[in-house]
């Protein structure tokens, strides 16, 4: 293997320390969903809904109406959804907590918020519950708006160019092995249960304890320590660390050149980005991949699932959801295999394509479940299909690309602004699906399948392969495009003005 390409013990866990915050994230997506009926009933024990009896007996009629209560509801529906708000929020501050003191140091900063959300959801029958899962969960929250910037950040720029591909798929494949863990301790003879159930909600703080632990022996990103703070050597010695004894000048002159052409450009700010024509075609780019991620519907199939299962005639869904989980685990992998081989674009429009098919099937199972058993198995096999589909490429690779799309000014804009559009989509799909579910019907899912194929025409034409290119390349790329347009003389003039208002 070519020396300086090969994959080192310390950049094996500088991957796997920062993706345990991925990790956690996948873990607060899942975790609250398993032992929604349980927590539901001690809500209603902490409003005055149930009696202290009822909420200590197995069987009861008065437990099952606990969900139904309009105050159970609220509360309820709040824990959930306060977690894409606080990530909504915090999403804006990835690139301010990325460049205060560096990427590594930013991990461990944001570790204390999620320490504090597991010990409010851990410890929360020690007060009131709802207000306890409610602050915990919008804390745990703000988090992973964070992390989930941060860590496809770090990773992109330590990962060797021949390898960027597979290791900045690692987010998404610590996300999913988060959500399959969630669902496997959270079955209710594991933690969902009434006595249980706080430490399955404290446990989303637990792999940040691990990650404090070992991200302090990883190297700091040498793009950062080179391009933003100007610390050649440090930069030099961060390259030798991650790649092993190799002649790091080719990647010296690399940040050199970057460095160069970042000194000309301001610290570029999100509003800047936003206004900025400069970088308008990358950034419209990077909106459209998280985009067609969240509006592709797979929050939808997760939450559609379960009802479907049900129709099938399984017995207890909870397993056929956690073999969704698997799945999604399963073909993550086969993701970090191909992403360098095949290339970004070319899986990302697989993908689509397939879920654009399986968005189908499952449209003509759902209508003819009713006539025709076997349509149920039909809609079934198009769940697992989509969900494969999906993480092959149009689940895992919007976290990276964003990073490899800009230099190293506006990267930390862009990927804040790309994150909150993701955390933005996913909280919009999760409050407006029942809605369109119960105008649209069975035909539900005919609407994802347009915006599918939408997203799939507009990366066949706009979105370039960045497999084995440098940054440099690949801004060269949208550069080109933006000469082709005879607009270069006025994005220099930008760039200047730009310069001159950095802290715009």
């Amino acid at each position: 293997m070519e020396s300086g390409k090969q994959l080192t013990s310390t950049l094996a866990l500088a991957v796997f320390a920062a993706a345990l915050g991925s990790l956690q994230y996948g873990y607060s997506v899942g975790v609250i969903n398993a032992p929604q009926k349980v927590i539901e009933k001690h809500y209603g024990r902490s409003l005055g809904v149930l009696s202290e009896k009822t909420v200590l007996s197995e069987n009861s009629t008065e437990e099952e109406d606990a969900g139904k209560h309009p105050a159970v509801i609220m509360y309820w529906s709040l824990s959930v959804a306060i977690f894409s708000i606080g990530g909504m929020l915090s999403s804006f501050l990835v690139g301010f907590v990325g460049d205060l003191r560096g990427r590594v140091k930013g991990m461990l900063m944001c570790n204390v918020l999620a320490v504090a959300a597991g010990l409010l959801m851990g410890l929360c029958k020690m007060w009131k519950p709802h207000i306890m899962v409610i602050s915990g969960r919008a804390v745990m929250g703000f988090y992973c708006g964070l992390t989930s910037g941060l860590v496809p950040m770090y990773i992109g720029e330590i990962a060797p160019k021949a390898y960027r591909g597979a290791l900045g798929t690692i987010h998404q494949l610590a996300v999913v092995i988060g959500i399959l863990i969630s669902q496997v301790i959270g079955l209710d003879f594991i933690l969902g249960n009434d006595n249980m159930w706080p430490l399955l909600l404290g446990l989303s703080g637990a792999p940040a304890i691990l990650q404090s632990l070992l991200l302090p022996m990883c190297p700091e990103s040498p793009r950062y320590l080179y391009i933003h703070l100007g610390k050649e050597q440090e930069a030099r010695k961060s390259l030798q660390r991650l790649k092993g004894p190799y002649d790091a000048t080719s990647d010296m002159e690399e940040m050199k050149r970057e460095k160069e052409e970042a000194d000309k450009q301001p610290r570029i700010s999100i509003l800047s980005l936003i206004r900025s024509s400069v970088y308008r075609q990358q950034l419209f780019v990077a909106l459209m991949m998280h985009l067609s991620q969240q509006l592709s519907g797979i929050n939808a199939i997760f939450y559609y699932s379960t009802a479907i299962f049900t129709r099938a005639g399984i017995g207890d869904p909870v397993y056929a959801t956690i073999g969704v989980g698997v799945i999604n685990t399963i073909f993550t992998l086969v993701s970090v295999a191909l992403v360098d081989k095949a290339g970004r674009r070319t899986l990302t429009l697989a993908g689509l394509g397939g879920m654009c098919c399986c968005t189908i099937a499952m449209t003509v199972g759902l209508k003819f479940q009713n006539d025709y058993s076997w349509m149920s198995y039909v809609s079934m096999s198009a769940i697992f299909l989509f969900v494969s589909f999906f993480e092959i490429g149009p689940g895992p690779i919007p976290w990276f690309i964003v990073a490899e799309l800009f230099s190293q000014g506006p990267r930390p804009a862009a990927i804040a602004l790309a994150g909150c559009c993701n955390w933005t989509s996913n909280f919009i799909i999760g409050m407006t699906f029942p809605y369109i579910e119960t105008w649209l019907e069975s035909y539900v899912f005919i609407l994802f399948a347009v915006m599918i194929f939408g997203f799939t025409v507009f990366i066949y034409l706009r979105v370039p392969e960045t497999k084995d290119k440098t940054f440099e390349e690949i801004a060269a790329i949208f550069k080109k495009g933006r000469q082709n347009t005879a607009q270069s003389p006025i994005n220099d003039i930008e760039l200047q003005q730009l310069k001159t208002a950095t802290d715009a």
